[in-house]
């Protein structure tokens, strides 16, 4: 696992690399969200900050785009898998640290919250916050294009 900048080209890339690998070798990839019934699952997290989050006193903004995170939460989930919810249905069970899929909620390095925001930022108050909810298996264009609606545009 790593962080992908600037996000979605790298990461169809990289499944494309990752199945094309798995090919030579003759072994199978699952990018499913809960893969094994059981084990801990595999999310798509997502770091959201804008600039106005990065300056100092950026938290407001943060809270502020939380809020209208929370109000969407049904939106969001809709767009964070292909499947419109049921793969990581499988996944958000409020066990494994995630939250539950018909559960909003947000807290300080709260590694089973739907939107984690890290401690560093609490402390600095700004920088960025972290959504939990997508699955591994996620279009990163429909997870980057709800969240832009909901913190940016308002829909």
């Amino acid at each position: 696992e790593w962080p992908l900048r600037p996000g979605g080209d790298h990461l169809w890339v990289s499944r494309y690399i990752l199945y094309r690998m798995a090919e030579e070798f003759g072994i199978s990839v699952s990018i499913d969200p809960k893969p094994i019934p059981g084990w801990n699952g595999a999310g798509c997290h997502t770091n959201i900050s804008t600039w106005k989050m990065r300056q100092p006193g950026g938290m407001n903004h943060i809270l502020d785009a939380i809020k209208l995170m929370g109000g969407k939460h049904d939106e969001h989930i809709q767009e964070y898998d292909p499947t419109h919810g049921l793969d990581n249905a499988g996944r958000l069970t409020g066990l494994h640290e995630t939250a539950s899929i018909h559960v909003f909620n947000y807290g300080v390095a709260d590694r089973g919250a739907s939107i984690r925001i890290p401690q560093q930022c609490e402390k600095d108050r700004c920088s960025y916050f972290e959504d939990r909810r997508p699955g591994s298996n996620c279009d990163p264009y429909a997870v980057t294009g709800r969240i832009v609606k909901t913190i940016c545009l308002g829909i």
